[in-house]
């Protein structure tokens, strides 16, 4: 085959249905069956929404008008420009991608990557020969530690916890609220269900991070929860490279700083499509060229704002200032919002 994609999320079904466009004879490998969960905040941001579109992929989920940051009784917001973002289920999203991925004819195998073998002219993944070798096998992809891509972090571990509550949502907006040591990241993504995602370097269960917003704590008290608490993390992963040989690394495989600004598929989405410009080309370094500056503004914004909040009273003074500046606020919001681009 022309391309083997290793890991069947969002990034690499993206891929694939970028490769089935161009022609290529692409197959998907994927450890899991069915339709596949994971803890994030669900999301996306008017960019993301407009790649899903141009390849056909229209997932059902709540309309986002833009974000709200909130602290105590204060609160700042800020509107989407580029057209309204939309909350969506996980396992919606990964439903409407895989079956556009089987509708463009592309085989999807339940397997597991256990050997990668590079030669000069293709990649050999447990016996099996492809010219190519996407993979998007996830946060802690195997395949960038087998490559030896990985680069260790130890520094200000940051994880995510979620969980989805039975309610109707009570605004159209991503909820951020502030406290001293996390974040909850509140997504309407249902008529009828909406995700709470912590977001923290401490280590405790869910409900004892949830206390620390008292305002959200209290609305959600005796609200039906809909699904166990799935968490992700550590969340920052960092990489050597981007590509190694014939094999190249899509989504957060490719290495993640911070869920902070809610990028993450967004960024998938326009690395997949980069990524099969490259095979397509044979040109390798052309896709390293591509991610850096794919994820040039992300990796900027999301470290200068992981840096600055981790003093206390820059932290609490996030929200008094996105009030006193709202158009600094709104044009953050609108870089964010806005499609990746080369």
């Amino acid at each position: 085959m022309d391309l083997l994609i290793v890991g069947g999320g969002p990034a690499g079904l993206a891929t694939a249905l970028h490769a089935a466009r161009t022609g290529l004879d692409v197959t998907v490998w994927e450890q899991r069956a069915g339709t596949v969960d994971k803890a994030c905040g669900e999301g996306l941001m008017p960019g993301a929404v407009t790649a899903l579109a141009a390849l056909g992929v229209h997932p059902p989920g709540h309309d986002l008008r833009g974000i709200r940051y909130v602290a105590g009784p204060r609160r700042a917001d800020a509107d989407f420009r580029a057209g309204p973002g939309r909350g969506v289920r996980r396992t919606v999203l990964h439903a409407a991608l895989r079956d556009a991925v089987l509708t463009a004819g592309v085989r999807v195998e339940r397997r597991t990557a256990r050997h990668v073998e590079q030669t000069q002219d293709g990649v050999v993944v447990d016996g099996t020969r492809a010219g190519y070798l996407v993979a998007a096998d996830g946060l802690h992809s195997p395949i960038r530690r087998a490559l030896l891509l990985h680069r260790p972090q130890r520094a200000h571990r940051r994880h995510g916890l979620r969980r989805h509550y039975a309610l109707a949502p009570w605004g159209d907006r991503v909820e951020v609220h502030w406290a001293r040591h996390a974040e909850a990241y509140v997504t309407p993504v249902a008529g009828n269900l909406v995700g709470v995602a912590v977001l923290t370097a401490d280590r405790a269960r869910y409900d004892d991070h949830l206390a620390a917003f008292p305002q959200l704590q209290q609305r959600l008290a005796g609200v039906p929860t809909a699904g166990p608490v799935r968490g992700a993390g550590p969340l920052r992963q960092e990489t050597i490279a981007r590509t190694a040989g014939r094999t190249l690394l899509v989504g957060d495989a490719a290495g993640y700083v911070d869920a902070l600004t809610g990028e993450g598929i967004a960024l998938a989405l326009a690395q997949a499509s980069a990524a099969v410009r490259a095979v397509v080309n044979g040109d390798l370094a052309h896709y390293e060229r591509q991610w850096r500056r794919l994820t040039r503004r992300h990796r900027w914004l999301t470290h200068a704002l992981l840096g600055a909040t981790r003093t206390p009273p820059v932290r609490t003074a996030l929200v008094p200032a996105a009030q006193r500046l709202p158009w600094l606020f709104s044009a953050t919001i609108d870089v964010l919002a806005g499609p990746a681009k080369a």
